[in-house]
């Protein structure tokens, strides 16, 4: 969900630049992960963002995710998994947040985990590799800064790639 569907770096880094008075860009984390670029006495304040109740309820929509994943609907058993576990209180924001913008995802096919390889799927599609490793089907990772320089797996830069793989 997060980097591929929802765009939760964008609003870490809003949230980094406000509180900060800094300008950390997209092109600053390429190959890194913010937490790589941030100092480490400021991690604690990352830290905090996620765990705020708004957090991942305010994420803005990642451009053509919501007609792409509609059409695919129409056409797949299409099942949203996010690594909620990594941040447990993220539960509810995040069940809101899909409901608000992928209404046609029936609440039956969201699922939470921690490792996604437990998924038995065709397909997954992350811009983790760490959940692509150990997953059965086919991993498609979703290009974001952090992963830039990782190769191994198909890529899709952004929902039209993805249309194009899958719709033609």
């Amino acid at each position: 969900m997060d980097e591929v569907m929802a765009d939760a770096l964008g609003e870490h880094l809003l949230r980094y630049n406000q509180h900060f008075g800094e300008n950390v860009s997209l092109k600053d984390l390429q190959g890194k992960w913010l937490w790589d670029v941030v100092s480490v006495d400021r991690h604690a304040v990352l830290d905090a963002y996620l765990r705020s109740e708004d957090f991942f309820e305010v994420l803005s929509v990642m451009p053509e995710s919501q007609r792409v994943l509609e059409r695919l609907h129409m056409n797949y058993e299409v099942f949203i998994a996010t690594a909620a576990m990594e941040v447990p209180t993220s539960f509810q924001a995040k069940y809101r947040w899909l409901a608000k913008h992928f209404p046609f995802i029936p609440a039956s096919h969201i699922v939470y985990c921690g490792d996604k390889s437990i998924l038995r799927a065709d397909y997954l599609i992350d811009d983790n590799p760490r959940q692509l490793r150990r997953f059965k089907g086919e991993g498609i990772l979703y290009s974001s800064p952090h992963n830039a320089g990782v190769t191994g797996y198909k890529r899709v830069n952004d929902w039209l790639d993805v249309e194009k793989l899958f719709l033609g």
